[in-house]
């Protein structure tokens, strides 16, 4: 007997992310109207676009937040996400949905974080605080881990690090660009690390000269089936704790810009604001429409012998 399926859609939008340029920067998937949509639902969408993440946005379930919004990467829920955030203000504000001229506050599992806007239309940029950030000690087994899965020489003047943020990333300081944009890490060796160290990724950094951006960075999420993700909030809000947590923050500015996803051929620039005395970090930058249009969802099945059904 087929199978029944009663569909409803959704408003949908894919966003390119710190970039306004389109086809660049960090690509998001919106699904604008997804409440009563069940959690197995949302990972099998998230895992259908295939994009680092995809965001559901729902009613707030608390009164000082104006949206609430849940992050799928293709294989997991995150608890926070800075291009899906600053993302999906964008495509709310584009919408017509949230008023881009009052106080606005996301929901997500990290708790309530506010979003500030600067300039307006194509120039406007949006930006996030991150959830609180604690930069754990070096561990000298996950160092040694971590120069072998990068496959170059160890740092010895600042160890990697976990920084929590409602993510772990593993942050690597490499010191300068050139090292940066030439790595070709062990992916495999990337994933087991990732695993053994409950973290997200590892992101590698180092510091630019004569740009227009004070450092470059590079992040791998192989385990969570992103080898390498184009332009990566979290990580660079992770990157300004560490900065901060290890006196370097000074040399760079509290205010800078990050470049990321040049060799992915998605260039894409994330600005960075550091609070030197509260430790808050705020990251933000511009974003650009690419898909518009309408998602059908599926919203009942009934059980079925022969039930293979998509969307």
């Amino acid at each position: 007997m087929p199978t029944t399926v009663t569909l409803r859609t959704s408003a949908f939008k894919q966003v390119d992310v710190f970039t306004s340029t389109r086809f660049a920067g960090n690509p998001l998937a919106v699904i604008l109207d997804a409440e009563g949509l069940p959690d197995a639902d949302m990972q099998r969408i998230a895992a259908w676009t295939n994009l680092s993440e995809t965001t559901f946005v729902l009613p707030p379930t608390q009164a000082a937040a104006s949206y609430r919004v849940r992050i799928f990467t293709p294989r997991t829920e995150l608890r926070f996400g800075g291009h899906p955030s600053v993302g999906t203000a964008h495509a709310l504000i584009e919408a017509g949905r949230i008023d881009p001229d009052k106080p606005l506050v996301q929901e997500c599992a990290a708790g309530l974080l506010p979003l500030r806007l600067a300039g307006d239309g194509n120039d406007r940029r949006i930006f996030v605080r991150a959830p609180p950030a604690r930069v754990h000690p070096p561990d000298a087994r996950i160092g040694a881990a971590v120069w072998h899965a990068l496959a170059i020489e160890p740092r010895a003047a600042h160890p990697p690090r976990i920084v929590d943020n409602g993510l772990n990333w593993i942050i690597c300081d490499l010191g300068d660009e050139p090292t940066v944009r030439t790595l070709a890490p062990d992916m495999a060796a990337l994933a087991s690390l990732s695993v053994e160290a409950a973290a997200i990724g590892i992101c590698a950094f180092g510091r630019a000269q004569d740009q227009d951006y004070q450092i470059v960075v590079r992040a791998f999420a192989p385990a969570d089936g992103v080898p390498e993700d184009p332009v990566t909030g979290s990580a660079n809000a992770a990157i300004g704790a560490y900065l901060l947590a290890t006196g370097q923050l000074d040399a760079i500015g509290t205010s800078y810009r990050a470049s990321q996803g040049r060799e992915l051929g998605r260039d894409g620039c994330v600005d960075v604001c550091v609070d030197a005395a509260s430790g808050a970090i705020e990251i933000g930058g511009r974003s650009a429409t690419c898909l518009d249009g309408t998602l059908i969802l599926p919203r009942h099945q009934d059980r079925s012998a022969d039930a293979t059904a998509g969307f």
